[in-house]
């Protein structure tokens, strides 16, 4: 499944299409959902007409991701279905890895490792592994090969089609283009309700993770500044609270509290080390890993003090 919103990503689209549709291990079908625009579901009907894989449908949910992937998985006919960025192309072992994941029937979710392709054709010195995830790629911090996890990321991520039937599908009030228009959400965070969701639902459930699915997600230029590492940290942050107004703190935050404690002071002392030897993006990686966390914790505050007001006013 790929969901789309917009027509300014066309080329990348046809290409994570095309690279669905190339796999060793032949999908049953390719869902492409558009998320209501009209004219680009116009013209990826023109472009596939007569296709007997891909099938291209609208969202007839509310307007965001969440609602597009539910669209997507209630159409869908396989055992598993697997989702795709629509900025980003799959390796052609990439289905073939994931399914394999399912022969224990106690896996709800597998995912894979998520490669970043900087648009200006490298990495900014200043830029740390850590905070990969702001642009949607495998961060510094996740599991090497192939282990259990709390959660799957959503943008090279599959599901068993029956996890749905336990928890119901992705919750359309949080997640990316939730609400809409000026509203809408920049931040994520739905996969991760969703498979904490499930596990709530039946503690035997089992999320994977195997780095040999590989897909390469485009990272424009725009996200290789600062300036977008600090607003999706706040979104990222705002995401997290409504996560854990819905599932609990205590399995929402049960990864962010390693990964917060462990691998960010961990980059920031490698940063500054770097920089003692001589090398200034040293200094740059470890002022970004504590900018985007302050940011992220903030946003965090906000976010549960919003969530609050109503109950404190019900109260008075």
């Amino acid at each position: 499944m790929i969901c789309v919103y917009t027509e300014l990503r066309w080329p990348q689209l046809c290409a994570a299409i095309d690279s669905a549709v190339a796999q060793s291990l032949a999908p049953s079908d390719v869902l492409v959902v558009v998320d209501h625009n009209e004219a680009l579901l116009a013209r990826l009907r023109a472009r596939h007409d007569g296709d007997k894989v891909i099938r291209v449908l609208p969202n007839v949910h509310d307007k965001g991701l969440s609602g597009a992937r539910n669209t997507g998985a209630e159409a869908a006919a396989g055992e598993v279905v697997a989702f795709l960025d629509d900025d980003a192309t799959a390796e052609p072992d990439w289905l073939a890895v994931l399914v394999s994941g399912y022969t224990d029937p106690v896996v709800m979710g597998v995912g894979g490792r998520t490669l970043p392709v900087w648009a200006s054709g490298r990495r900014p010195a200043w830029y740390p592994e850590e905070f990969d995830w702001v642009h949607g790629a495998s961060y510094l911090g996740m599991p090497v090969g192939r282990a259990r996890v709390r959660n799957v990321l959503g943008g090279n991520a599959s599901f068993r089609r029956g996890a749905f039937a336990v928890a119901g599908g992705f919750p359309e009030g949080i997640g990316r283009g939730a609400g809409g228009g000026r509203a809408a959400s920049a931040g994520g965070g739905e996969e991760t309700e969703l498979c904490i969701r499930i596990q709530q639902a039946r503690p035997d459930a089992e999320f994977r993770y195997d780095d040999r699915a590989v897909i390469h997600h485009l990272v424009t230029r725009e996200r290789e500044r600062f300036r977008y590492l600090c607003r999706r940290s706040w979104a990222e942050g705002l995401s997290k609270a409504r996560v854990t107004a819905r599932v609990g703190a205590e399995d929402g935050l049960a990864t962010e509290r390693a990964y917060v404690s462990r691998v960010l002071p961990a980059g920031i002392v490698r940063g500054l080390r770097d920089a003692v030897r001589g090398r200034p993006s040293g200094l740059g990686r470890a002022g970004a890993i504590g900018a985007g966390a302050l940011i992220t914790a903030a946003g965090y505050a906000v976010g549960l003090r919003h969530r609050a007001r109503p109950v404190e006013g019900r109260r008075r």
